[in-house]
């Protein structure tokens, strides 16, 4: 299956393509489900969605953007054919009831693109990754693993997230360190600026917080060898806890005003409030 996706941006329609074998497309446009469906139908059969559709039940894309399903890949060849170059970009002009030959932009996204290692001499150690949340959805893996080791060095994995079932990006991604230093210094600097052509926007980044973790202190012994629930992203800790040790870790001086991360839909990391015993 081949997914597109529109959205909206200074009153132009864009058209992102993310790119697979089979393709993924990804696009944007602030049109009616059905206006969407009726100015593709013309490359191939195709559903149009955006993400929390079947949530919001809305008719119009809430935020200005939705992804094309298209059935078969050479509906996605049809389209790129149809395309014109503009200072090498690609564009397609469509037209709805209201207005003719709007330009939309087709940007190129292959699914390899969601993945980039660089430098595949060092394994991967989920406990120096870090989450970038709010990762504008053109920007590659590359570019940002780039942005990262620019800032912070040491930088040898980037991934960005996409749908499990419709494989566009969205719109976070993980980055994984070679050294503590770097990971320490990314996830004490809280955010960071990603700049690449034209993208430029200023981004939460978090300790990545890891399923099925033992108490780092305890090794399950105080709870029952249950899974820790939460991690501190304080610099001075950077360990899971049960909650016996987290409320005896976090008593002592100076560390009472730590705030636990649990991993929260999208694996996004979230802070929760504590409740002393």
């Amino acid at each position: 299956m081949t997914s597109l996706a529109l959205d909206e941006a200074r009153g132009s329609v864009r058209l992102l393509l993310t790119k697979k074998p089979p393709r993924s497309y990804s696009c944007f446009s602030s049109r009616s489900s059905d206006e969407i469906t009726s100015s593709f139908r013309r490359f191939g059969p195709l559903v149009v969605d955006w993400p929390h559709k079947a949530e919001s039940k809305s008719y119009f894309p809430p935020k200005g953007y939705a992804f094309l399903l298209f059935q078969d890949e050479s509906s996605v060849a049809a389209l790129m054919e149809a395309c014109i170059t503009d200072d090498d970009k690609l564009y397609l002009c469509v037209s709805s009831p209201t207005i003719r030959d709007k330009p939309v932009q087709i940007r190129p996204w292959r699914l390899a693109d969601a993945d980039f290692v660089l430098d595949a001499s060092m394994p991967l150690d989920p406990r120096k990754t870090v989450f970038v949340g709010g990762v504008p959805r053109p920007l590659k893996a590359v570019e940002l693993a780039m942005i990262m080791d620019r800032f912070y060095g040491g930088v040898c994995y980037a991934g960005i997230d996409t749908d499990p079932e419709l494989k566009y990006p969205k719109g976070a991604g993980r980055v994984a360190f070679s050294n503590q230093q770097s990971y320490i210094a990314a996830i004490s600097a809280r955010f960071v600026q990603l700049q690449h052509g034209d993208i430029d926007k200023r981004v939460e980044v978090k300790p990545y917080v890891l399923d099925d973790q033992m108490c780092d202190e305890c090794a399950g012994a105080r709870c029952g060898s249950k899974f820790a629930p939460f991690f501190c992203a304080n610099v001075t800790c950077l360990q899971y806890y049960c909650e016996h040790c987290w409320a005896t870790i976090h008593s002592r001086p100076g560390r009472e005003f730590h705030k636990p991360l649990v991993k929260e839909g999208a694996d996004r990391p979230r802070a929760v409030p504590f409740r002393w015993c």
